[in-house]
């Protein structure tokens, strides 16, 4: 019996789902490493921050302590930088998810027309075979009226 063309339909879905599912947790890991990095940055603002605290109360120059203001700006606009990379990286997840629910969705669908079209045949199978008991009965049937 040859192949079912929808059989093809359905290993390219598979395919094209694995390959979806993939992309997606590429993605997701991407996102993760951009949050790190985003927590790194914060973290370090943090502690430069408590470092110039413990030196409060001991004698700064201006310059050094124009120096510290600089570098917080410097990493503000860093971490700034990062936060839209981040949204960027979570864009690009729900885009990727969504990419792989639709080839889910259309996976699922061509397995319901295999078993919609494998329901169809069982059924014309058991009229086939009902229709040849039916006509044996009647044959016995008109046999034994007949002897």
């Amino acid at each position: 019996m040859a192949q079912d063309p929808l059989q093809l339909v359905l290993k390219l879905a598979l395919e094209a789902e694995e390959q979806a599912a993939l992309l997606l947790k590429s993605a997701q890991l991407e996102c993760q490493k951009r949050q790190q990095q985003l927590a790194a940055l914060s973290n370090y603002r943090l502690d430069y921050m408590k470092q110039m605290q413990s030196q409060q109360g001991q004698s700064i120059s201006a310059s050094h302590y124009h120096q510290f203001h600089r570098f917080i700006r410097q990493i503000d606009d860093a971490i700034t930088k990062q936060n839209h990379v981040v949204a960027d990286g979570e864009k690009q997840k729900q885009y990727r998810q969504q990419h792989w629910l639709d080839k889910q969705k259309k996976r699922k669908a061509v397995e319901l027309l295999l078993e919609n079209k494998e329901q169809k045949r069982q059924a014309l199978e058991l009229k086939k075979e009902q229709k040849l008991t039916d006509e044996f009965a009647s044959q016995q049937f008109f046999r034994r009226r007949q002897s």
